[in-house]
């Protein structure tokens, strides 16, 4: 008896920290409905219109997700193109404190990707930069605690290897167009190059478009 009492108690202990647990994660983060509202309106409004290399909903809603749940401020985009991923990480960001750098390389990309901010309403959160990601990934200072890399896929490996040191301990590299599926431009070769780095856990989404999901755990010794 005395037993299933202790049992009892510390099973009741146990949800009680959990709901405290995600009570204080809920209140760190910055609602604000109004803002919401916004973006939910402008993602509505451009269903289906998101050509020109952007990624999914399902993938946005992914990236928007992983970032609300380990609370990452500092996120570096690369390829923006008009800026669909970029609106998911942004809105996240709007609510965790954070900000994001985003690159495109392309002027008429890069223009329509201002405007689409601004009028999601989340130009404040984002640093957009008109430039060439093999020349500026490797200046950025960081640290970083989320990157999302979408450029071109023949220098993912590079991207990765510039941005490694930068990324903080317990970050979020994720890579898209990556599947273990193996159709043809899944990224294979990348793709195990990522699994066999000691200092990363790799898992892959298949939800979308293909997504590398690669959270760091120590240091590269």
């Amino acid at each position: 008896m005395k037993k299933n009492i202790q049992s009892s108690i510390r099973l009741i202990f146990s949800f009680i920290c959990l709901v405290i647990f995600f009570s204080l994660q809920a209140q760190q983060l910055n609602n604000d409905p109004e803002l919401d509202k916004k973006v939910s309106a402008f993602i509505k409004s451009h269903s289906g219109m998101w050509a020109d290399m952007n990624v999914p909903k399902t993938d946005g809603q992914l990236l928007y997700d992983i970032i609300l749940k380990n609370n990452y401020k500092s996120a570096l985009e690369i390829g923006t193109s008009t800026g669909h991923s970029s609106i998911w990480i942004a809105w996240a960001l709007s609510k965790t404190g954070g900000k994001l750098i985003t690159i495109e390389i392309n002027e008429e990309r890069y223009q329509k990707a201002l405007r689409n901010f601004k009028e999601a309403g989340l130009e404040k959160y984002i640093d957009e930069r008109l430039a060439d990601a093999h020349e500026l990934v490797p200046r950025l200072e960081g640290p970083f605690d989320f990157v999302f890399s979408d450029a071109d896929k023949y220098w993912y490996k590079n991207y990765f290897l510039a941005v490694d040191p930068k990324l903080k301990i317990n970050g979020c590299y994720t890579t898209h167009n990556v599947s273990e599926r193996g159709w043809r431009g899944s990224n294979t070769a990348y793709l195990n190059f990522l699994k066999q780095l000691q200092h990363y856990t790799t898992t892959v989404n298949e939800d979308g478009s293909g997504m590398a999901i690669s959270y760091k755990k120590s240091e590269k010794k």
